[in-house]
C-alpha cells in the first residue's frame, strides 16, 4: 500500500480562530477547570491545516 502526504508549501498561511483562553492553553498556561481547552485549539489547528493540505494536493493533480 502506497500512500503520498503533500504538505501546503511553507510560505502559505493557514487561518484558525481561537479563543484567548485557546491561545493560552497553546502556550503552556494550563486550565485546571477544563482541560480540554488546548485539546481543542490543537483540532482547530490540525483541521485548518488538513483542509489547506488537501486543498492544496487536489490543485496539484
Amino acid at each position: 500500500m502506497n500512500s503520498q502526504t503533500v504538505y501546503a508549501e511553507g510560505k502559505d498561511s493557514i487561518e484558525v480562530h481561537l479563543t484567548p483562553d485557546e491561545a493560552l492553553a497553546l502556550t503552556g498556561v494550563e486550565f485546571n477547570g477544563n482541560p480540554k481547552i488546548k485539546t481543542a485549539a490543537q483540532r482547530k489547528i490540525r483541521s485548518a491545516f488538513e483542509k489547506k493540505t488537501f486543498a492544496t494536493s487536489s490543485n496539484t493533480k
